[in-house]
C-alpha cells in the first residue's frame, strides 16, 4: 500500500506542486529570454506592457490547462481505469517538458507557452485521478492515512520546488531551461513504476464486472488474508448500485439523492482556494524582510514555508485517528485566529521591534493550520462522500470550481491587497470562520464508515428525517 501510494504520487500532485513552485525561480531570466527573442525576429526593442502581458499568459496559461485537465480527467478515469488514466498521463507531461526545453534553443517563446498549458493539462488530471484511485485501493480503516499521499506528494513537490529553483542549482540563467523541463522525471519515474501494481479493485468490480481481477488486485493491496472483509464491501455496494453507471457531472446537480454531498464539495473546495493562503504567500516577502533579513537570503527563508507544509502534511496521516471533521474544522478556525493576528501585527508593524517577528510566526503558523486541514483533508472527503457511480463526476466538479477559484483568486488577488492593504486578510478569516461553521452544521464525521454508510448519513440531509 506504501509503495503504491508512492507511485502513484510521484506522478499525481507531485507534478502540480512542482509546477507551481519552479515557475518563480526564473522570472527575470524568462524575461530576457522574451526581450532577446523579441528584438532577434522583429528587429526592435518588445514593449514594456506587452512584456508583462506575456509573462501573464506564460504563468496563468497553467490554470487554463488545469482546468481542461480536471474537465476531462473524471473521463479518462472511467474510459481507461484509474491506473491508465494516470500512466497516459505521463505522455502529456513528457510532451510539455520536451516543448519547455527546447523553447530557448529555438527561439520560440510560443514552445514555453505551449508547454505550460500542457503541464497545467497533466496537473489537472493528476488532482483529479490520483486521489480517486488511492480512495478507492485504500482499506477503510486506513482511508484517512493512506490519502493524505495526495496532500504529502503535492507539499513535497512545491518544497522540491523551492530547492531545484535555488540560482546555485537550476535556477540560474543558464539553466532554467533545464529547470522547466525537469518535470519529466516524476513523469518517468511513474511509467516505470505503476505498471508494477493493479488497477482500482472498485473499478474492476463495480464498472468492469471482473470479478477475478478485483479479488487478485486486494490481495495484492491488503493480503491474502485481509482481502474478503473489503471484497465483501465492494459486492454491497455494488449490489446497491444495481448496475447503475458512471454519471456525468451534469447529471449530479438534477440528483437530489447527492445534493448536499454536492453542495459540501464546492464550498470546501472553494473555501480551499479562498482561504489566504495565496495571500500569505504574497506577504511572506515583505514580513522576513521587516524582521531584518537579507533580500539574497529570503529564498532560502521561504524554502521554511514549504517544509512547513511538508510537515504539516505528514502529520496529517494521524487523521485516521483524530477523524477529519475535527481537523479541517480546527484548521480552518486556527486559520481564522491566525489571520486576525497578522491583520494587528502588520497594523502595528513599525511600533515595537519584536512585532515583525510575531508577524513572521504567523506566516508559519497560518501554513501548519492550513496544511493541518483544508490542505489535507479536503481531497479525502472528496473520495469519501460519493459512492463509485458518483465519485469521478464528483472530482470533475471538485477540479473545475478549484481552478476557476485558482484563476480567479489570481486575477482578483492584486486588486484585493492594493485597495485593502493588511486589512485583506479581515476578508480571509470571515471566509474562514464560514467555512468552519458549514463543516460543523453540515459534514458528518466519515472515519472508519464505509461508502454505503456515508451515503445513508447524508440521506437525512437530502429527503428530510422521514
Amino acid at each position: 500500500l506504501f509503495l503504491a501510494v508512492c507511485a502513484v504520487g510521484i506522478g499525481g500532485t507531485f507534478q502540480y506542486g512542482y509546477n507551481v513552485s519552479i515557475i518563480n525561480a526564473p522570472t527575470q531570466h524568462i524575461h530576457k529570454f522574451l526581450n532577446e527573442t523579441w528584438s532577434s525576429r522583429y528587429h526592435k526593442e518588445l514593449n514594456p506592457d506587452l512584456l508583462t502581458f506575456l509573462w501573464s499568459v506564460i504563468a496563468s496559461i497553467f490554470s487554463l490547462g488545469g482546468l481542461c485537465g480536471a474537465l476531462i480527467g473524471g473521463s479518462m478515469a472511467i474510459r481507461l481505469g484509474r491506473k491508465g488514466a494516470l500512466l497516459m498521463n505521463n505522455v502529456i507531461a513528457i510532451l510539455a517538458s520536451i516543448l519547455m526545453g527546447i523553447s530557448f534553443p529555438t527561439g520560440l517563446f510560443e514552445l514555453l507557452i505551449a508547454g505550460r498549458f500542457l503541464i497545467g493539462i497533466n496537473s489537472g488530471i493528476g488532482l483529479c485521478v490520483q486521489p480517486l484511485y488511492i480512495g478507492e485501493f485504500a482499506p477503510k480503516h486506513l482511508r484517512g492515512g493512506l490519502a493524505m499521499g495526495t496532500s504529502i506528494f503535492l507539499t513535497g513537490g512545491i518544497l522540491t520546488g523551492q530547492i531545484i529553483g535555488l540560482r546555485e542549482l537550476l535556477g540560474g540563467e543558464k539553466h532554467w531551461p533545464l529547470l522547466l523541463s525537469s518535470s519529466c522525471v516524476p513523469a518517468l519515474a511513474q511509467l516505470l513504476f505503476l505498471p508494477w501494481f493493479p488497477e482500482s479493485p472498485r473499478y474492476l468490480l463495480i464498472d468492469r464486472g471482473d470479478e477475478l481481477s478485483c479479488a487478485k488486485a486486494l490481495k495484492r493491496f491488503h493480503g491474502s488474508s485481509e482481502y474478503r472483509r473489503e471484497m465483501e464491501d465492494i459486492q454491497r455496494e455494488r449490489f446497491a448500485l444495481d448496475g447503475e453507471k458512471p454519471k456525468k457531472p451534469w447529471q449530479l446537480f438534477t440528483d437530489r439523492g447527492v445534493r448536499w454531498q454536492l453542495i459540501t464539495v464546492i464550498v470546501m473546495t472553494m473555501g480551499q482556494q479562498l482561504s489566504g493562503i495565496n495571500a500569505i504567500y504574497f506577504y511572506a516577502t515583505y514580513v522576513f524582510e521587516q524582521a531584518g533579513i537579507l533580500a539574497e537570503k529570503i529564498p532560502y527563508v521561504t524554502l521554511g514555508t514549504g517544509v512547513c507544509e511538508c510537515l504539516t502534511a505528514l502529520s496529517c496521516v494521524r487523521s485516521n485517528y483524530v477523524g477529519r471533521r475535527c481537523l479541517i474544522i480546527g484548521g480552518y478556525l486556527l486559520m481564522t485566529l491566525w489571520c486576525t493576528v497578522l491583520t494587528f501585527s502588520l497594523t502595528y508593524q513599525e511600533l515595537y521591534s519584536w512585532v515583525p517577528y510575531m508577524s513572521m510566526a504567523c506566516v508559519f503558523a497560518f501554513i501548519l493550520s492550513f496544511g493541518l486541514g483544508p490542505g489535507g483533508i479536503t481531497n479525502t472527503l472528496t473520495a469519501e462522500l460519493f459512492v463509485q457511480s458518483s465519485r469521478p463526476a464528483a472530482y470533475m466538479i471538485a477540479g473545475t470550481v478549484s481552478w476557476i477559484s485558482f484563476f480567479t483568486v489570481g486575477m482578483l488577488f492584486p486588486f484585493i491587497v492594493n485597495g485593502l492593504k493588511q486589512y485583506c486578510f479581515v476578508v480571509f478569516l470571515l471566509e474562514c470562520f464560514f467555512v468552519a461553521a458549514f463543516i460543523f452544521l453540515i459534514i458528518p464525521e466519515t472515519k472508519n464508515k464505509s461508502f454505503l454508510e456515508i451515503k445513508k448519513e447524508f440521506h437525512k440531509l437530502n429527503f428530510g428525517r422521514n
